[in-house]
């Protein structure tokens, strides 16, 4: 007898015969004769399959599996369907980053249809790492059943819940302010954005540029406030605004003004001239986005690059302008 519990010696085997012998599959046939209270179905939160799985997935999983074993012990018809995540961008950046190191392309080098058949390769290759880790818990999952968020059957459900938001008029089509990474050259959701709230005048390295020469530690400078002016038509007067992001007013589509602000009060309705393209830019009145007190207490107003300015633009329907290219 072994001096101690070696769990590879001894639970090499079980798995493959368990999941041999079919203990763990549902009969449909079976399920149509039980009521409602005697059907367990449960579908694994699925993982995402760039990584492997912690002690969090391991308490969740023996949860879940405690469940579905409690229910089948009660006789009644239980599935507990496993199945991973194709993880977005997550996948696409590992996948770019093994291309570029092997064959020095890019994902724009292949082509999507190429890049995807990439994307598949290394998921057949790397992906089982999970499902590995699920049989090592013992999970009693219907392997049989097994997803993978971007497989055929997975896709069409997609397809055809879009479908039905659209019919129902849930989902629909419109241009609305997202946000763009130069590095992956692809729109990223909220929760993947990092917000930094600056003082003022703040030093900061961007990990996708080649550094500032000007600065000893390559960091670029964020936060400050810059002041140009912008001709007012037909006058020789001039409209100061300030701004920490000067290069954005290519975009500019209106200059705002609080309607309380004196300073301002025989500007409403006047247009201004941009100084570059010679736009027409009309100054408007907004007391939710202009700060009297703050720089000048004129705004200049880019609603495609700004989400306080797009929600300025959609109450006054501004133009919106795009003016940064995909490498930012």
């Amino acid at each position: 007898m072994q001096d101690a519990y070696h769990p590879k010696a001894v639970e090499a085997a079980w798995q493959d015969w368990w999941e041999a012998s079919g203990f763990y599959t549902c009969d449909p046939k079976e399920a149509e004769g039980k009521s409602d209270d005697e059907k367990f179905v449960m579908i694994i939160p699925p993982p995402n399959v760039t990584g492997s799985l912690h002690l969090g997935h391991a308490l969740t999983a023996a949860v879940e599996d405690t469940l579905t074993r409690w229910h089948r012990m009660q006789g009644h018809a239980t599935l507990y369907v496993p199945g991973t995540d194709h993880a977005g961008i997550a996948t696409q950046s590992v996948v770019e980053k093994m291309l570029m190191k092997d064959h020095n392309l890019s994902r724009h080098d292949l082509g999507r249809e190429k890049f995807v058949e990439k994307v598949w390769e290394w998921k057949q290759e790397y992906g089982d790492r999970i499902t590995n880790q699920l049989r090592s818990l013992g999970s009693s999952v219907d392997w049989s059943r097994e997803r993978f968020t971007m497989d055929d059957m997975c896709s069409k459900s997609v397809v055809e819940a879009f479908n039905q938001f659209h019919e129902k008029g849930f989902l629909y089509r419109d241009l609305r302010l997202g946000n763009w990474s130069c590095a992956l050259k692809s729109a990223i959701s909220d929760i993947e954005v990092d917000y930094i709230e600056l003082d003022g005048r703040t030093f900061l390295p961007v990990k996708t540029h080649k550094g500032n020469p000007n600065d000893k530690d390559g960091r670029y400078e964020f936060g400050t406030m810059t002041s140009f002016a912008y001709p007012i038509e037909n006058s020789d007067e001039v409209l100061v605004v300030a701004t920490t992001r000067l290069e954005t007013m290519l975009g500019d589509t209106a200059v705002a003004v609080h309607p309380e602000d004196p300073r301002y009060k025989h500007l409403h309705g006047k247009m201004l001239i941009h100084p570059i393209n010679g736009r027409r830019i009309p100054i408007i009145q907004d007391s939710v986005l202009v700060d009297m007190n703050l720089g000048t207490g004129a705004v200049k107003i880019t609603p495609a690059h700004d989400p306080n300015d797009y929600a300025c633009g959609k109450r006054h329907n501004l133009e919106f302008i795009t003016m940064l290219s995909p490498d930012g």
